[in-house]
Order: C-alpha cells, then structure tokens, then sequence
C-alpha cells in the first residue's frame, strides 16, 4: 500500500509532547533501540517507550554522559556506539544479534549538525557518514531481529533542514564542490527521508514499516558547532517555531507506536502528523520538498549506500 503524503488531522500539533501521544498504551515486551536517547529528543523519547513499559536500548557516543542521563530509568540499557565508524556500528549490531532478541521499534534518532568541514578515514563527508551511512549499516545490520518482531516500525530522524539540498549521489563528500555546512546537513536530512521511503517500500511485505520525522526546531546540543551569533540570527527568524524537547520527541513517539498509522508508512512527518508536499521552491518552514518523495532518486540512493557500506538487507 503507498501512503499518500497527506495530512490525517490527527488533533494533535505542535506543542503535543510525547506524553501526550502515548498516553497508557502499553508496550511491554517490546524492544527498542533509540540512537543517541540519552540527550535532547532522544532523550524524551527514551523516557516516553521505556514508561510504557517497553524495553529501550541506548546505543551512545559518550557512554559516560547517557549513564548519567540515563540513571535511575527502568528498562533501559545503556550501549556504545560511533556511527561514523562502520566498525563500531557492526560490533553494536553484533552484539544485540547475540541476545536473540526481536527487535520492535528502531529510531535512528542520533546526527551532527552544521559542523565543520571533516572526513571519516573512510573517506566520508562526516554529517552524510554520522546521519545516513552509519543509520543504513546500523538498520541492515539490525534487519534480521526486525524480521524477527513480526511487526516493526523504523523511525528515520530528517529535519526541516532537507530543504537545503537534495542529495549528490555523484559527489555526496564534496570532493568536487565546495563544502557549505548547511548545504551537507541538508543533504544528509534528505539522505534520511529517502532512505525511510525506500526501506518502507522493501519491508512492507515483511511487516517492517518505516517513516521520517522532522521532530521541530528545537533548542537542543544538536546545534553546539554553530556560533552564537548564528543561533541568535536563526532564533530572531524563527521566533516562535522553537520546541521544547518533550514537544520535539511527540512526532517520533507517535510513528513509533500510534495505531493511526497501522498499515501505513514511507512518509514524512511533522507536527504529530502526516507532512503534505510543498514546492521546492517554497520558503514555509513546513511541509515536504518533492525530492524527498522521489522513488526514483530513494533508490538509486539505496543502491549506492549498499555499496558505499558494503552492507546489505539479509534475510
């Protein structure tokens, strides 16, 4: 079934927290894994599926900082992870593999923003490895005990921020363009809503669904590389569009679990809602740019991230 991109009017909007959309629905024995859930949004988003009673896995850049933040939550462990470094990634995936465990609810919640301009030894532009590459070999990795829950839902972490750039699947590391570090965060955003449409078009018929989901701007250590003067200047633009995390962590919540969406999935997200299309040219700060519902280019992307990570879905 292809999901049309369109609002449902769900009554929810952008101050719903996720709270809110849980509500007392119950997930217990259900597994989770939440990428970079001990911080900002993820960190809601942990504390919205393990209150529920769901079991939530942490894989974290800075074990020290998630235990803290982390500390004295039912239901949750603790893991490490560097999602630029394929090597970590595989060993994370490993090891949860080893437990036998399914695996239910999966957001690639974790990314950089806006950094400067630096490379993976792979070779790799660093916001295109952190927030698509090492969320694609984390998911084909993970796709075997996706399999396994008979009935998973994929949440893909994109942003507003897609509207930037599309993606460059001949240059994706500017090797042969000039860096701009919006420009690499708008693509790596769009990265990640390609990359949702694609796997919700391959693990439908397997009971995988998946969607994207631009949380909202939020004022949170995602924006730690950007001077001062350049949040002040986006702040002053955007003066009533910033969120606070309990609020940026509902729509990601509500694809990981509302029953609205049962037997949909492949789109974009926002305000606890389905996102609806604008044009590309479009200066709202809403809605969704015609690039990121291109099957065509969703694929090719697919393609070219199997052979960027060597890494396939198996099984």
């Amino acid at each position: 079934m292809t999901t049309k991109q369109a609002a449902l009017h769900t009554g929810y909007g952008e101050t719903t927290t996720a709270q809110e959309v849980i509500g007392n629905t119950r997930l217990d024995g259900k597994v989770a894994i939440v990428t970079g859930g001990y911080v900002g949004v993820g960190l809601e988003t942990t504390r919205a599926l393990a209150g529920a009673g769901a079991t939530v896995i942490v894989p974290a850049r800075t074990p020290e900082k998630a235990r803290a933040a982390l500390s004295g939550m039912a239901r949750v462990e603790l893991e490490t992870i560097e999602l630029s470094d394929p090597a970590s990634v595989d060993a994370f995936a490993d090891r949860f593999l080893a437990s036998g465990r399914p695996l239910h609810i999966l957001i690639n919640n974790a990314g950089v923003m806006a950094i400067p301009f630096a490379r993976t030894p792979g070779g790799f532009e660093l916001q295109f490895a952190t927030n698509h590459l090492g969320h694609f070999q984390l998911t084909a990795r993970l796709w075997p005990a996706l399999l396994q829950a008979k009935g998973a839902r994929v949440v893909a972490l994109t942003s507003r921020g897609h509207a930037f750039a599309s993606v460059d699947l001949e240059d994706p590391s500017f090797e042969r363009r000039p860096y701009d570090k919006w420009r690499a965060y708008g693509q790596s955003k769009s990265a990640n809503a390609l990359f949702a449409l694609a796997l919700d078009a391959r693990g439908e018929s397997r009971g995988v669904r998946a969607f994207s989901v631009h949380p909202g701007a939020v004022a949170t250590e995602l924006a730690r590389s950007i001077p001062e003067e350049e949040l002040r200047a986006l702040r002053a633009a955007n003066p009533r569009n910033f969120k606070m995390p309990p609020a940026g962590a509902a729509t990601s919540v509500w694809c990981a679990t509302s029953p609205m969406l049962d037997g949909m999935g492949g789109v974009y997200c926002e305000d606890v809602d389905i996102g609806e299309p604008v044009p590309a040219d479009s200066k709202e700060t809403r809605g969704v740019r015609p690039w990121i519902m291109d099957r065509d280019l969703a694929d090719r992307l697919w393609t070219k991230s199997e052979g960027w990570t060597g890494v396939g879905f198996k099984g």
